[in-house]
């Protein structure tokens, strides 16, 4: 078998290792225009603050690849025949395939802003990305970045930590408001404030102006007011790069579509990581997963399908992390901004640090748990996903929630505060007196028991 992929993220790598692993026979290339070498998008905004260099975030030396016999090849796929089963090579090569992975990853969204052009102006996600913002910021003074998600205030760090100021362009009228519930939003607030970045919340970009030498100059907000800057950080999310897949004509809506398998309209050919689209999402997931663990187990899904061991791609519960600043940030499972009916939450804050934890439970008995928040505390992803996954009643989670306690040894414990505070807010619910003795448990992962702390 000779496979084909198409771009050199997480999600292409780990196809590639995992089908190497499969079947050691396979004849593997490997096809991507940004870089030669896969790298950790996640920790480019490290290498900006100079906490790391470029080749400190590439997980595998350069010869790994020839020591696993993974062909590399460092140039733009422009054109798919999936008739003659061929992909055309910017650099004039054509490369033949059995079977063909796109794993084209996301390109940054721009909408229709005058200006959008210039100089200057530009999103974060790749190397190349870097480098122009690396570049284009050198000696100024005022950057402004529009959008409230995770990339906005990685830009907004990014620029602190050079000295710049950040000035952030928020349309909801609080942080990440289709994310986070007000608590957490204002926790993320908090840390914008005392790192003294300005934000303003409830205001758009309509335009960015430019000099004479086409350099953005300034932006005008939809308040009416211009906001002098010399750099624009467009942090409105991203898209499916769906740029190969229509030169095939294959099925796409907002991403390529594929099924259960993640195979696509074409025989042979498969799509996974930000570029592909469930047409069958299950209950509750979204069609569209661009997160970093969601491209990985992507990827070692579609690995067996190409290897002849056909196997559906089962997500599991959600899950993601983050650090705004100093604080991180854990949220497993259903964990919406606004509560429907059918669910009920429970948040606890620490009265003078920043912290917070909230658990999401069914309203009907027995009150099954569904998700996590986690804020300025580490929570252990294996206890919370199991919890999850076998609907234990929230009592039961309280009685036991030292035993998803992830911080490190000697921090305060939060535990015997949390579960005061639940007991008193929902005293049908409370932890019986019997129970309490496994409250502040911690889990052990060298032996895998529980112990006590008390």
């Amino acid at each position: 078998m000779h496979l084909v992929i198409i771009g050199n993220g997480i999600t292409g790598i780990s196809c590639a290792l995992t089908v190497r692993r499969l079947q050691p026979a396979a004849r593997i290339t490997i096809v991507s225009a940004e870089t030669a070498h896969h790298y950790a998008r996640t920790a480019l905004m490290y290498v900006y603050m100079g906490h790391l260099r470029y080749q400190d975030i590439k997980p595998y030396e350069d010869w790994f690849w020839a020591e696993n016999r993974l062909e590399l090849i460092h140039a733009s796929a422009t054109d798919l025949d999936t008739g003659t089963r061929q992909v055309q090579l910017d650099n004039g090569a054509t490369l033949s395939y059995d079977k063909l992975l796109l794993a084209t990853g996301s390109v940054s969204r721009r909408l229709s802003w005058p200006g959008q052009h210039l100089a200057g102006v530009q999103g974060l996600y790749s190397l190349p990305d870097l480098e122009s913002m690396t570049r284009d910021t050198q000696g100024i003074s005022r950057g402004v970045v529009v959008g409230g998600g995770l990339i906005g205030v990685e830009l907004a760090e990014m620029l602190h930590s050079r000295g710049i100021e950040p000035l952030l362009l928020v349309r909801d009228t609080r942080y990440w408001g289709s994310v986070l519930p007000p608590e957490e939003a204002q926790l993320v607030d908090q840390q914008l404030r005392s790192h003294h970045i300005d934000v303003r919340y409830g205001t758009e970009l309509r335009e960015i102006l430019g000099d004479a030498q086409g350099r953005v100059r300034a932006v005008l907000t939809s308040t009416g007011e211009e906001i002098p800057c010399q750099w624009v950080g467009l942090a409105i999310g991203v898209a499916p790069n769906l740029a190969l897949a229509r030169t095939a004509d294959l099925e796409t809506e907002r991403g390529i579509l594929v099924d259960e398998l993640l195979q696509t309209s074409a025989p042979d050919v498969y799509a996974a990581g930000d570029c592909a689209q469930h047409r069958r999402p299950g209950a509750g997931e979204v069609p569209i997963e661009q997160l970093w663990y969601t491209g990985r187990m992507q990827g070692e899904t579609v690995a067996h399908t190409l290897c002849g061991q056909p196997t559906p791609y089962q997500r599991g519960p959600w899950y993601n992390s983050a650090k705004f600043f100093q604080l991180e940030y854990q949220t497993y499972g259903q964990a919406p901004a606004e509560l429907p009916e059918e669910l009920s939450s429970f948040y606890w804050q620490h009265a003078t640090r920043p912290v917070g934890f909230r658990v999401y439970f069914r309203a009907e008995a027995p009150h099954a748990v569904v998700g996590f928040n986690g804020m300025g505390l580490r929570l252990r992803h294996e206890v919370c996903e199991q919890w999850i996954r076998q609907q234990v009643p929230i009592r039961d989670v309280m009685a036991r929630l030292g035993a998803a306690n992830f911080d490190p040894e000697f921090f305060p414990q939060q535990e015997k505060a949390i579960v005061a505070a639940f007991s008193k807010q929902f005293p049908q619910l409370a932890v019986p007196l019997q129970q309490k003795k496994g409250l502040w448990s911690r889990w052990l992962p060298a032996t895998g028991h529980l112990t006590s702390t008390q």
